[in-house]
């Protein structure tokens, strides 16, 4: 590990709250970046639109953008620098390529975002090519969904968390609650172990990989059960957030009630994010806020989780000393949440309508494209083996049973809280 790896090594998510509002510090003051087109509906279009001299200039500049806020952010991390430069102009390239497809008119009037021709377009890579292990190191997939999550926060106005997040917040406790003890008692029942059983019913009913890694760190835990949590965790959201808008249209239900259902039930906040837009803006933010008000739960169950397990296993000298202390709270709340509200107020109190329409297109699109690098980052990420690599099928038909009582209770309690 390098000097400057040791000097600097600031909490991921203090990161991207800094780089979060470095973005729109520079958006405000200094440089607005142009959008690039994307749309096309023909090969002529795609020669003079998307692949115009002028549109090529957008997107090298968006590029050379895009890679020093995250050079700077694998520096703050304390991840390879040098590692990261190698890796983003690949990444970069892949992600273009997903939002080139998605432009395409015929592409549009089915309603398939970028975000899923990132996620294929990574996981074909990622599961026929052997990655070497520097490169998937370097894969920034969490920092880059959290700089969107923030951007996501100058879009979002104060009275609509005000409205949705109490809510939402009614809907968080009693689903965490329910679908937590649901499969817990669902693992206990199958004879999984109880450091998965710990992983799997946070992972399950708060929010996905967050809670599978607090809950690892809180009682921790065995660093390859982790990694077959957080791999089921990844498979199984990508079919959600692709179905679960289907299964809304089809059945014609509010915006807002998809948008609560999908932040209820989804397990990871970027699919979360792509599922929510695919339905439409309203549904977006519903879920976005929905899904915050249950990570705001995670400090709170992550210091529950804490004291359950140094009370129950604590016949080791290290668990005895290792009793948690009320600041496991503040340690384990996910702080670009934070991020997302202070966006959310600077957007709603302290910048004029004017000003606000001006950056909105811009700040959009780069919010848009940290989502679509995130995708393609989780796509090259997720290995389908990894599933199959424990002998035994018990946890994963805990999480999967789990996961369609989560999708069930979700779906009931959003009728009841966000139905008209």
């Amino acid at each position: 590990m390098s000097t400057q790896t040791k000097q600097f090594n600031i909490h991921e998510d203090w990161t991207v709250v800094i780089l979060g509002f470095l973005i729109i510090g520079i958006s405000l003051f200094i440089f607005l970046p142009e959008v690039p087109v994307f749309s096309w509906s023909n090969g002529t279009d795609l020669t003079t639109k998307v692949f115009d001299f002028t549109n090529l200039k957008t997107l090298l500049i968006q590029f050379l953008y895009l890679i020093s806020i995250g050079t700077l952010g694998a520096f703050l991390i304390g991840k390879s620098v040098k590692y990261f430069l190698l890796t983003f102009p690949i990444l970069y390239i892949l992600t273009l390529i997903a939002l080139i497809l998605a432009g395409n008119s015929a592409i549009k009037t089915i309603n398939l975002e970028a975000v899923i021709f990132s996620l294929i377009i990574g996981l074909a890579i990622g599961n026929f090519i052997k990655l070497p292990e520097w490169f998937r190191s370097a894969l920034s997939t969490e920092v880059f969904v959290k700089i969107g999550l923030v951007l996501l926060g100058t879009s979002v106005i104060f009275s609509d968390i005000l409205k949705a997040g109490s809510l939402g917040l009614i809907q968080a406790l009693v689903v965490v609650l329910s679908v937590w003890y649901f499969a817990f008692w669902l693992c206990r029942k199958l004879k999984v172990d109880d450091e998965l059983t710990m992983m799997i019913s946070s992972a399950v009913s708060i929010c996905g990989v967050s809670a599978a890694i607090a809950t690892s760190g809180a009682i921790k835990g065995d660093s390859k059960k982790l990694s077959y949590v957080i791999s089921i965790v990844l498979v199984t959201a990508i079919p959600m957030m692709i179905f679960m808008p289907i299964i809304a249209k089809y059945f014609n239900f509010p915006e807002e009630v998809t948008g609560a259902w999908l932040g209820g039930s989804i397990d990871t906040s970027g699919a979360v994010v792509a599922s929510g837009s695919l339905v439409g803006e309203t549904a977006l933010k519903i879920s976005t806020i929905v899904k915050f008000s249950q990570n705001v739960l995670l400090g709170l169950a992550a210091f529950a989780i804490s004291v359950y397990w140094t009370y129950t296993h604590n016949k080791s000298a290290e668990a005895v000393e290792s009793k948690p202390t009320l600041s496991v709270i503040w340690e384990r709340f996910p702080k670009f949440v934070i991020g997302f509200i202070l966006a959310s107020l600077l957007f709603s109190f302290f910048i004029t309508s004017e000003v606000r329409d001006s950056l909105k297109d811009s700040l959009k699109n780069l919010q848009g494209i940290w989502f679509a690098l995130a995708f393609t980052s989780i796509g090259l990420e997720t290995n389908f083996k990894d599933l199959l690599a424990n002998n035994s099928r018990k946890p994963l038909y805990a999480f999967l049973i789990a996961q369609l009582f989560n999708v069930i209770v979700t779906l009931i309690i959003a009728f009841f809280l966000f139905g008209k």
